[in-house]
């Protein structure tokens, strides 16, 4: 009677055997230069003892390149990619790709849809690597980048855990030149507009505001969340003013919310700055046109972007670039004049 065929062994099993998961055996199978002397050394052996042999068309499709990249913005609002800085980003990612052979995916990410259908553009193998955008506590984007094969580029830090790549302004150093400004100032009672409690870049502004105001000897009056946009910075306004009355500062940590912000005070007829200093954080192209123009602090929006896009194509291209911190500074215009300025006039 004739024996059975041997049943090939799977990656999984090699996996399993060198105690690896199975994306990392599968990178050092293929050779990626982004896999530990000691994995590829567990690998290795695991095949030799399994008698391993990969799939020829499995290792083709995993080394193919496909000649594009995929932008992945973690929102369900359509009108994203009209808002100001996410427009700057994409202009910053676009100007890098001009430079390659790469075509740029779009995709909104949010909701359960539009995560399947980025699932399956991964799976699929349809991009070449994928940059993620505004990715908050428990998005399910966080994961669908743990476990993909492909090189991911953070834009922005994730609330949890430090991914390998990314580019992130410095949130918390931004976040201490306002409260700085606001002190030298003179102003006392000082509250703050964040935005998304589960965004890094929310958390990492306040830490920074909430610092410098305690090294400066000032509490921090109030907190109220407005979700980055114009109409959130409004109601969060509107709020502070209701509670607080007597506010003579406010932080948003976003221009679209200053701006907001902004307008509630002209409702209330209240005057920026002789009642109430405002500074906001981006120096989008629409702060110095604001009524009054918009004192800020500056990141580097677009080249966001552009260090996101280089940042990719460089582990594309098998290289293993450092992470990178952009650096803010602070715009002074007529909403916070510095403390040379008569703030009662």
């Amino acid at each position: 009677m004739q024996a059975s065929p041997r049943r090939q062994p799977t990656l999984d099993e090699v996996a399993a055997r060198a105690g690896v998961s199975r994306t990392a055996a599968s990178r050092a199978i293929n050779d990626d230069p982004h896999v530990s002397h000691a994995k590829r050394e567990a690998v290795r052996r695991a095949v030799q003892e399994l008698g391993y042999v990969p799939n020829s068309t499995a290792r083709s499709l995993a080394t193919r390149r496909v000649g594009a990249v995929v932008l992945a913005v973690s929102s369900d609002e359509p009108t994203l990619f009209a808002d100001p800085f996410f427009a700057e980003v994409t202009l910053g990612v676009s100007s890098f790709l001009e430079q390659t052979d790469l075509e740029l995916i779009l995709l909104l990410a949010h909701t359960p849809r539009g995560t399947e259908r980025l699932r399956r553009i991964l799976a699929a193998r349809r991009a070449d690597g994928l940059m993620l955008m505004a990715v908050r506590g428990e998005d399910p984007l966080g994961r669908l980048a743990e476990q993909t094969e492909l090189p991911v580029v953070f834009g922005g830090l994730p609330l949890h855990g430090t991914p390998r790549w990314y580019v992130d302004p410095d949130n918390r150093g931004g976040g201490r030149l306002a409260a700085e400004h606001l002190a030298r100032s003179g102003r006392q009672r000082i509250a703050m507009i964040t935005g998304q409690v589960d965004l890094q870049a929310s958390v990492a502004r306040e830490q920074g505001f909430r610092e410098a105001l305690t090294l400066a000897g000032l509490p921090l009056l109030a907190v109220e969340a407005g979700d980055f946009t114009l109409r959130g910075g409004e109601s969060a306004m509107e709020r502070l003013l209701a509670a607080h009355p007597d506010l003579d500062a406010v932080f948003a940590a976003g221009d679209g919310m200053a701006l907001g912000a902004l307008r509630t005070l002209r409702h209330r007829g209240l005057r920026a700055p002789q009642d109430v200093a405002v500074v906001g954080f981006d120096d989008l192209a629409s702060a110095p046109y604001a009524d009054p123009p918009l004192t800020t602090v500056r990141q580097p929006v677009r080249s966001l972007g552009r260090e996101m896009a280089r940042m990719l194509v460089d582990v594309i291209d098998g290289r293993d670039p450092g992470s990178l911190i952009l650096p803010t500074r602070l715009t002074v215009r007529e909403s916070a004049p510095g403390a040379d300025v008569d703030q009662a006039q």
